[in-house]
């Protein structure tokens, strides 16, 4: 099988290019705890028994899910929120 000889896009303008949606997560859960994403993103998988497994896996398979996460953490990352 032939390995792709093409390098990745570079994509300069995305702020989310090359970071992991479970680096996201983490960062995230860090700076806030379960509850407080919770309070911020009212996903049951934050407030019911919440894990990194499990919130991957509704966050991963849910568009309208994995967006909230994605903005969050780019607000986080500019330093608009404390």
């Amino acid at each position: 099988m032939k390995r792709n000889s093409n390098p990745p896009e570079k994509q300069p303008n995305n702020p989310l290019h090359g970071v992991k949606l479970a680096d996201m997560l983490s960062a995230l859960q860090e700076k806030y705890g379960w509850d407080g994403l919770a309070l911020r993103l009212d996903f049951n998988c934050f407030k019911s028994n919440p894990t990194m497994k499990s919130s991957l896996k509704f966050i991963r398979t849910t568009p309208w899910a994995r967006q909230k996460v994605e903005d969050l953490y780019l607000k986080l990352a500019k330093g608009e929120l404390r």
